[in-house]
């Protein structure tokens, strides 16, 4: 199983970027699908979770209203559209796949698969 994270990069504040997360070696229907960013002062923190199949949807508090979870099932891909951008967004951010459910979750525990990371960046 893979899963290939990218679309990073620097923006800056106020701007945005889209992450994508490809998945090979496994079908994500039926899978949820989930974004953490690692930050070294704050450790790995949980941002977004998706039901790819059904849609459900599951935002922290920190990134609601500004980042949108979505998927394309005929590419078995995950998307992260990161709008309104921070500078506290700055962080690796990881997409993984739980093979137990499809419920949305931010539980870094339960997630078993793990893409290599993107460096997102947001500076003026």
């Amino acid at each position: 199983v893979q899963l290939q994270a990218s679309g990073g990069g620097l923006v800056q504040p106020g701007g945005s970027l889209r992450l994508s997360c490809t998945a090979s070696g496994i079908t994500l229907d039926w899978l949820a699908i989930g974004w953490f960013r690692r930050t070294p002062g704050k450790g790995c923190e949980g941002v977004s979770s998706i039901s790819f199949t059904g849609g459900d949807t599951l935002y922290s508090d920190s990134v609601k209203a500004r980042f949108a979870i979505s998927r394309d099932t005929t590419r078995n891909t995950v998307y992260l559209q990161m709008n309104s951008l921070k500078p506290e967004d700055t962080a690796v951010y990881y997409c993984a796949v739980d093979k137990n459910t499809n419920a949305v979750h931010l539980k870094i525990e339960e997630y078993d698969y793990w893409g290599q990371g993107t460096q997102v960046t947001v500076s003026s």
